[in-house]
């Protein structure tokens, strides 16, 4: 039974509303664990997944969701950046299945449309990326 960790960055709340519901979508099936953890924002993902494997919690795959819009500032390229490199860098070092989810885009209207469960659902893909990545981790291993 794989157990998945979902971090959900609260910053634009309806929108990760929506993602979360794609992600649950899938992920809400016979056999699968579900614990969702909330943050403020898509820095604070890759401290959650760091947290968890340090405790040795035990979660087979992690789905990180959130949304960042660009604003008047570098902020945004930074948040951008940083947290797909903290990813990433996990994934990579430590071998773990991570969806990643965290949409980044210019302005809302970009984020509804990937968000929602009936456009790009990108809440579902990322579930479904972690799902892939524990089964091919797994082959991989044996």
């Amino acid at each position: 039974m794989p157990k998945i960790l979902i971090i959900e960055a609260r910053f634009y709340e309806a929108i990760s509303d929506a993602l979360l519901e794609g992600a649950l979508a899938v992920l809400q099936q016979p056999g699968v664990e579900i614990t969702k953890v909330t943050v403020p924002g898509a820095l604070e993902i890759p401290h959650v997944i760091s947290y968890a494997e340090q405790a040795g919690s035990g979660f087979d795959a992690y789905v990180a969701l959130g949304c960042v819009i660009r604003g008047e500032t570098t902020h945004y390229d930074y948040v951008c950046q940083e947290s797909a490199r903290a990813i990433m860098d996990l994934a990579v070092n430590q071998q773990l299945a991570i969806g990643n989810g965290i949409i980044t885009v210019e302005n809302e209207d970009q984020a509804w449309a990937r968000a929602k469960k009936d456009k790009k659902d990108k809440g579902g893909f990322a579930a479904n990326a972690a799902l892939k990545m524990i089964k091919i981790r797994d082959e991989l291993k044996a």
